[in-house]
């Protein structure tokens, strides 16, 4: 019988009074904003973040929160018009990618200051993809917001980012979800967070919720789309969605879901929350709120249940 005051998470035994928590915020795009409810939830059930690994937005949302940004990054997510958010991508019309990044990052940079990853309270770890040499690049030193800017590099989107001479892009394409970095951790306990969960039928049955199209202002994806449009020669058939954005974004989607389902079979973290993937496209921003209040939940209910 298992002893008092003791329960079960995965191959470990931990006690009720165990707070100290490495937290793995993995990559998703939009979905990624699930992270702030997740550690929303987290401070008030009084767990302690002591180490972050992420990739793509979860290493911007984890770096923004390892730097003690994260009240300030939740307020501008939510009160920033969804024509600012467009008028923050600076598009490029190399081959590299669409977007370069610059304005973005210089926002967050104004955010989170000259900070270096060694001097954060929280120990922290960026993983981003060298698809070169076919490698994980983790960043666990030097500029933090270098360190976002290679991990959120997602494929034919953002621009790559040179780093010593070398191209790097979004970490989630060979990890989704990092655990490895936590591995020397003297934490209780290793939270993970997948944002490539299953598909929820629920969600499929009720549709999504109401774009901002409703209010006469087009959702922050569907400018995307629109301005991706000017490059392809030939619209979509009609009554077809799936045009190449679809094809392209639900193929990035699928394959990060098994790979992250690889990993977590291969390194089972202690407690598993997974956001389904069809809670939001990769880049519905405009939908924070939504995907705020969801991570709260799913947080909520897979630590509530233990």
């Amino acid at each position: 019988m298992e002893p008092a005051g003791l329960r079960l998470q995965g191959r470990r035994t931990v006690s009720d009074t165990d707070k100290k928590i490495s937290l793995v915020l993995g990559s998703g795009g939009a979905r990624g904003l699930a992270h702030i409810g997740i550690i929303r939830y987290l401070e008030e059930s009084g767990y302690r973040i002591e180490s972050i690994s992420g990739c793509s937005m979860g290493a911007l949302i984890g770096g923004i929160h390892a730097a003690g940004k994260l009240d300030e990054y939740e307020k501008w997510v939510l009160d920033i018009d969804k024509l600012d958010i467009f008028g923050l991508l600076d598009f490029s019309f190399g081959r590299t990618g669409l977007v370069k990044g610059d304005k973005l990052m210089k926002k967050l940079k104004e955010m989170i200051g000259e900070t270096e990853i060694e001097d954060l309270p929280i120990s922290f770890t960026a993983v981003a993809a060298d698809i070169v040499r076919e490698r994980e690049v983790w960043f666990s030193k030097g500029p933090l917001y270098s360190a976002i800017r290679a991990s959120i590099s997602l494929p034919l989107f953002f621009t790559p980012y040179k780093h010593k001479g070398v191209n790097l892009i979004d970490g989630g394409l060979f990890n989704p979800v990092p655990i490895a970095p936590t591995y020397s951790d003297m934490t209780d306990m290793t939270i993970a967070v997948n944002l490539t969960g299953f598909h929820d039928h629920e969600i499929e049955q009720n549709g999504p919720v109401p774009s901002s199209e409703e209010n006469g202002m087009a959702s922050f994806s569907e400018k995307i789309k629109s301005f991706m449009t000017r490059f392809v020669p030939n619209e979509p058939e009609e009554g077809d969605d799936w045009d190449y954005f679809y094809v392209a974004s639900q193929s990035f989607d699928a394959v990060q879901g098994v790979i992250a389902r690889q990993k977590l079979a291969a390194h089972p973290p202690d407690v598993l929350i997974e956001i389904p993937r069809n809670a939001c496209g990769i880049l519905e921003f405009d939908r924070a709120q939504e995907m705020i209040d969801l991570g709260y939940r799913k947080a909520k209910d897979t630590l509530g249940s233990l």
